[in-house]
């Protein structure tokens, strides 16, 4: 590449971030123009024009080396365990930041200023990694169904299917030393307050 082209890139992304500039303190100028409460005499337009212009142009050119310092300064995280070793329970994960292990991620991760997502991709992890623990999901969704969540409204709970056991009705047995037309007359007695 020639001294030539290398100027002429160079002034193209000058004159393109200049009109970035421009093109943000025109349209800063022109909302606080707008606003109502606004009082200003056409005299005042120029001045905050510029003002907005070398605000944003300030702002700009700082912007350039901080975010390039950004990127220079991320540290490469190395993970303490495998993702075979960190998976490799169903009662618990190991944390890939400190090599403990947890049933639940979340609130881990949130301690470290991590989301599940933000994890994932430190890690180089796949979507569908597991937050929970495989043993702590199932006695949840085990809960979740005996307590009837998951079903619409109305639905009743699902019958269980095994056979149940036949046992042969019994007859009613009076109470011990009464016929049934004694516990008859001892209820009545009760329930009309007598006694």
């Amino acid at each position: 590449m020639s001294d030539t082209e290398n100027n002429a890139e160079t002034s193209t992304e000058t004159s393109a971030s200049s009109i970035d500039a421009v093109e943000l303190a025109a349209d800063l100028t022109m909302a606080w123009l707008a606003n109502p409460n606004t009082r200003a005499d056409a005299a005042d337009v120029p001045s905050f024009l510029k003002l907005m212009h070398g605000a944003v142009a300030e702002l700009a050119a700082a912007q350039a080396p901080a975010a390039t310092a950004a990127v220079e300064a991320q540290p490469d995280h190395a993970p303490a365990v495998t993702v075979r070793k960190s998976l490799g329970s169903k009662d618990h994960i190991i944390s890939m930041i400190d090599g403990k292990p947890y049933r639940t991620l979340r609130r881990h991760l949130s301690t470290h200023g991590l989301t599940p997502d933000a994890y994932r991709e430190r890690y180089n992890l796949k979507p569908d990694y597991p937050m929970v623990a495989e043993s702590y999901s199932e006695a949840r969704r085990a809960m979740a169904m005996k307590i009837g969540l998951g079903r619409k409204p109305g639905e009743k709970a699902p019958v269980n299917k095994a056979p149940a056991k036949a046992t042969p009705a019994k007859p009613a047995k009076p109470a011990a030393g009464k016929s049934p037309a004694a516990a008859k007359k001892a209820a009545r007695k009760h329930l009309s307050g007598e006694g």
